[in-house]
C-alpha cells in the first residue's frame, strides 16, 4: 500500500490475535485461567456497603497542613482526582508526610463518602491485590472460593455500579498504573500519594507537599513528647534547635519525638547532642536519607539494648515489599509469635513501623538506610546481610506447599511482592537457587495475570543467578538470556530486546550449534523482535532460514517445523504480502490436519489464520464459514473462554464488521472484551487489543461518544503496560487522534498525531505502513485545520498488525 492508498484517518488496529494467531513453539509460561461466574456479574450492583465501611489504618497527628487538607477537598470536590506528590527539592525520596496527609484528609472527610479503600499502589500487582481485599470485605461468602482474577473485576464493576465512594492509592511509583481505574471508574473520587511530580494526566491536579515549617515541626515534635503537658520556653527553644538539625522533616521529626517520648530521662538537647556524633559517620547519602540514618542510629543502639529481637525484625523488613508484611513473615522458624508481637509493639511505639496488628508497613526511606551496607570500621557490618538473608529464607518458608498439597494461589498472591523486591535489591555475586527457582516461578504467574513488566527485576537476577552458578555461555544461561529479552519485547523495550537476543543467538549458535533447536527457537525470538519494530527487511529473511533449518534437522512434518511456518506465513501477511501467505496458510493447516488431527489446538489456530488471510483479501465467502466453524471446534476443544476461542471469536466478529454486518459484530465483540476481562484481566494485552477492536467498531458505525472514551482508556493501558512508544502503544494513540479529527477536535487530534508520527519515525522507520497511515492521518488533520476542504471517507482499518509471540525455550528448573 502507498500513502496515497490510505485514506485519511485510517485505523490502525493492534489486536493481539485479531488477524494472525501468534503462536509459541515452546511456552515458558503456565497459569490459571480466572472466570467470573454468572451470579457475581449480577451482584455488585446489589451489594450496598455497611455506613463507614474502610481498610483506613488509624489517624496520626498531622499537623501544620490546614491548607493543604483544604486544598486536596477543593481538588476533589471540584473535579474527583487527585495527587499529592513533592517538590524536586527533595530528590524523589520520601519521609514529607504524603500519606499522613492523604489519610487526615480521610478521617476528617470519612463521613462524606460511602467507602473508603486504602490501596497499595507501588506496583499494578499490588493494586490488584487491594481490590481484591475489597470483594473480601463486601462479599466474604463468595471471594472465599472465587480466584483472584474474578475477584478484582467484581471489585471493579463494584465501583463502577456505586457513587460516593473514595480511593486512596498510596505510594504510585508510576502514574500510568492508576490510568485502568481512573479512566474507567467515575463515581467516586481517587486520591494518590506519589513521590513523582510528572507523568500525571492533565486531568489530576497536583499538590506539591515541601518541609514542614519550622513553627509546625517544633509544635509536632513538642505534642509527641510532652502530649498534654505544657512545654517550658527552654525546651521549646531546644524543640527548635532539634526540628532545624532534622530539616523540619515530618518522618524524622516523628522518630525524634518517638524515641524522646519512650525515653523521658533523655532531654531534648542530650539527643541532639548524640545525634551530632552520629552526622560524620552517616555523611554519604542525599540530605532526607542522612537525616533518618542519623535518627536512626541513635533509636537503633537504644533498642539493641532493650529488645534485640526487634532489631533483628526490623532489618529483615528493610529487604521486604514495603507493604502488608504479614507478622507470620518476620516471626523466625523457632521463634514464638508473641515475642515477634511484641517486638512488633516496640518498633511501632518508637514509630519504626505501622502495626495493623496482622501486618506491618515499613517507609521506603527507611528501608534504603538500613540496605546500605553500614561504615567499616562499627561492629554491625553484617548485619543488613543477616537480614536480607532472614528475608530470604522466611519467604522460602511460607512458599513451602504442606504435605500432600502444592503451594496455593493465595500464597504466591501474598509472597510475590516481597520476591519481586528480594529480586530487585539482590547484591552481584549473591546466590540461592531455591529462591531463583521462586522468581521464575513468580514471573511465570505475573507474566500470565498480565503484568510482564512486573517480571523483569525477577528474570534479571535469575539471569545474574545462572552466570554466577553456570557460567556466561552454560545452555541454562543463555536459555534464561532469551527469557529476559522476551520479556523486554513484550514489553516494548525493543532497545535492550534486540541486541539481547542477537548476542544469544550468537552464543547458542556457538554452544550448541547451528541447528540446534534451541537455537531455532531463539533466532526465531529475534525474528519476532524484527518484525515488532517493523524491520521486515531482516525478519522475513530470518523466518525463512530457520524454517529451512527447522525442515532439515526436525522433518518437513514435525510440529514445530509446522509452527516455524506459519510463523513465516504470518510474516508475509504482516507485510501485506497475502500472494505468498495464504499458500504458505493452506499447506500448513494441511499438514497440521494430517499430523495433528482435524480438532488439535494448532489446527484451530492453523485454520484461523487462514480465515483470516481470506478476509483480509475481501473473501468473505470463504472467511466467514471457516471462522465460523472454528470457532465452534474451539469451543468444544478448549472451551468457552480458553483464550484461543477469544482469539477466535474476536476474528469472526472482525469479519463481519469487514462484511458491514455491525449488527452481529458489535454484540459479539462486548461479548468477547467481557470474557477477556474475566479469563485474562482488565489490562493484559490482549484485552486491550479487544478493547481497541471495539472502540474500532463503534468508529465505524459513527458511533464516536462511545468509541473515544474506549480508545482513551485503552491507550492509558497501552503506556502502562507495554510502555509509551511500544508499536501498539503508537497505533492505540493513533486510532484516539483519529477519532479527535473526526469530531473536528483538532485541538488535540494534531499535536497527538504530531508525536505519534514521530515516534513512529524513530521506533518503525519512516516507511512502515503504520507510520506512512499515521502521517496520512496528520497531514489530513492540518488541511482541515488549514480550511481546505477534503472529503473524509476514513474507515477503521479491518486488517490490523499480528502482534508477534515470545517463542522461548523450556525454563530450567
Amino acid at each position: 500500500m502507498t500513502t496515497d492508498d490510505i485514506a485519511a484517518g485510517q485505523q490502525i488496529e493492534a489486536s493481539g490475535e485479531r488477524a494472525i494467531a501468534a503462536e509459541r513453539i515452546r511456552d515458558a509460561y503456565t497459569g490459571d485461567v480466572h472466570v467470573l461466574p454468572t451470579e457475581a456479574l449480577q451482584a455488585p450492583d446489589k451489594v450496598t456497603a455497611a455506613p463507614g465501611t474502610s481498610n483506613l489504618p488509624p489517624a496520626t497527628l498531622c499537623l501544620g497542613r490546614d491548607e493543604e487538607l483544604s486544598q486536596v477537598r477543593r481538588i476533589l470536590a471540584g473535579g474527583g482526582e487527585g495527587a499529592i506528590t513533592q517538590s524536586g527539592a527533595v530528590h524523589g525520596l520520601g519521609g514529607i508526610g504524603k500519606s499522613t496527609l492523604a489519610l487526615r484528609y480521610a478521617h476528617r472527610h470519612r463521613s462524606d463518602y460511602t467507602l473508603i479503600w486504602w490501596i497499595n499502589a507501588a506496583s499494578p500487582d499490588e493494586i490488584e491485590t487491594s481490590l481484591t481485599e475489597l470483594t473480601t470485605a463486601l462479599v466474604p461468602d463468595w471471594a472465599a472460593s472465587a480466584q483472584r482474577g474474578a475477584q478484582l473485576s467484581w471489585a471493579k464493576q463494584w465501583l463502577a455500579w456505586h457513587r460516593d465512594w473514595l480511593l486512596i492509592y498510596d505510594n504510585v511509583e508510576d502514574p500510568a498504573d492508576l490510568a485502568p481505574y481512573t479512566g474507567a471508574l467515575h463515581r467516586g473520587h481517587h486520591l494518590a500519594t506519589s513521590r513523582r511530580t510528572t507523568g500525571w494526566p492533565d486531568s489530576a491536579a497536583t499538590l506539591c507537599l515541601g518541609n514542614l515549617d519550622p513553627d509546625d515541626a517544633t509544635t509536632l515534635l513538642c505534642d509527641l513528647v510532652f502530649r498534654d503537658i505544657q512545654p517550658t520556653p527552654q525546651q521549646k527553644v531546644h524543640a527548635r534547635a532539634l526540628v532545624a538539625d532534622l530539616g523540619c522533616l515530618p518522618l524524622a521529626v516523628k522518630q525524634a519525638g518517638a524515641y524522646l517520648a519512650q525515653n523521658r530521662g533523655v532531654s531534648m538537647d542530650a539527643y541532639r547532642r548524640r545525634l551530632g556524633t552520629k552526622l560524620a559517620r552517616t555523611a554519604h547519602g542525599i540530605d532526607n536519607q542522612r537525616t533518618i540514618a542519623r535518627v536512626w542510629n541513635v533509636t537503633l543502639q537504644t533498642l539493641e539494648v532493650e529488645h534485640p529481637l526487634a532489631v533483628d525484625l526490623l532489618h529483615t523488613a528493610a529487604w521486604l515489599a514495603p507493604d502488608d508484611i504479614p507478622h507470620s513473615l518476620l516471626t523466625p522458624a523457632d521463634a514464638d509469635p508473641d515475642d515477634t508481637a511484641e517486638a512488633i509493639g516496640t518498633l511501632a511505639a518508637y514509630s519504626m513501623v505501622t502495626d495493623t496488628g496482622t501486618t506491618v508497613t515499613i517507609h521506603r526511606l527507611v528501608q534504603t538506610v538500613l540496605r546500605a551496607a553500614p561504615p567499616a570500621d562499627t561492629t554491625q557490618a553484617p548485619r543488613h546481610l543477616q537480614g536480607r538473608d532472614r528475608a530470604e529464607q522466611a519467604v522460602l518458608r511460607h512458599l513451602t506447599p504442606f504435605p500432600g498439597q502444592g503451594t496455593t494461589d493465595s500464597q504466591w498472591d501474598t509472597l510475590t511482592p516481597h520476591l519481586v523486591t528480594l529480586a530487585a535489591t539482590a547484591a552481584p555475586g549473591h546466590h540461592n537457587v531455591r529462591l531463583t527457582n521462586a522468581y521464575a516461578t513468580a514471573a511465570n504467574r505475573l507474566h500470565h495475570q498480565g503484568h510482564t513488566a512486573r517480571t523483569i527485576p525477577l528474570l534479571e537476577a535469575t539471569l545474574a543467578q545462572s552466570k554466577e552458578a553456570l557460567g556466561d555461555t552454560h545452555p541454562d544461561t543463555l536459555i534464561s538470556r532469551n527469557n529476559l529479552a522476551s520479556a523486554y519485547s513484550k514489553v516494548g523495550d525493543l532497545g535492550r530486546a534486540i541486541p539481547l537476543l542477537e548476542a544469544t543467538v550468537v552464543q547458542f549458535e556457538q554452544v550448541l550449534g547451528e541447528t540446534h533447536p534451541d537455537t531455532l527457537t531463539s533466532r526465531s525470538n529475534l525474528a519476532g523482535a524484527y518484525e515488532s519494530v517493523g524491520d521486515l527487511g531482516r525478519a522475513i529473511p530470518l523466518l525463512e532460514a530457520t524454517v529451512v533449518q527447522f525442515e532439515q534437522v526436525l522433518g518437513d512434518s514435525h510440529p514445530d517445523t509446522l509452527t516455524s511456518r506459519n510463523n513465516l506465513a504470518s510474516a508475509f501477511y504482516t507485510v501485506g504480502d497475502l500472494g505468498r501467505a495464504i499458500p504458505l496458510l493452506e499447506a500448513t493447516l494441511a499438514q497440521r490436519e494430517q499430523v495433528l488431527g482435524d480438532s488439535h489446538p494448532d489446527t484451530l489456530t492453523s485454520r484461523n489464520n487462514l480465515a483470516s488471510a481470506y478476509s483480509k483479501v475481501g473473501d468473505l465467502g470463504r472467511a466467514i464459514p471457516l471462522l465460523e466453524t472454528t470457532l465452534a471446534q474451539s469451543e468444544q476443544v478448549l472451551g468457552e473462554t480458553h483464550p484461543h476461542t477469544l482469539a477466535s471469536r474476536n476474528n469472526l466478529a472482525g469479519a463481519y464488521e469487514s462484511a458491514g454486518d455491525l449488527g452481529r459484530a458489535i454484540p459479539l465483540l462486548e461479548a468477547t472484551l467481557a470474557q477477556y476481562e474475566q479469563v485474562l484481566g482488565d489490562s493484559h494485552p490482549d484485552t486491550l487489543a479487544s478493547r481497541n477492536n471495539l472502540a474500532s467498531a463503534f468508529y465505524t458505525v459513527g458511533d464516536l461518544g462511545r468509541a473515544i472514551p474506549l480508545y482513551e482508556v485503552t491507550l492509558a493501558q497501552y503506556e502502562q503496560v507495554l510502555g509509551e512508544t511500544h508499536p501498539h502503544t503508537l497505533a492505540s494513540r493513533n486510532n484516539l487522534a483519529s477519532a479527535y479529527s473526526k469530531v473536528g477536535d483538532l485541538g488535540r487530534a494534531i499535536p497527538l498525531l504530531e508525536a505519534t508520527v514521530v515516534q513512529f519515525e524513530q521506533v518503525l522507520g519512516a516507511t512502515h505502513p503504520d507510520t506512512l497511515t499515521s502521517r496520512n492521518n496528520l497531514a489530513h488533520a492540518r488541511r482541515v485545520s488549514a480550511a481546505v476542504q477534503q472529503p473524509d471517507t476514513a474507515t477503521p482499518a479491518t486488517a490490523p498488525d499480528r502482534q508477534p509471540s515470545s517463542d522461548t525455550p523450556e525454563q530450567p528448573v
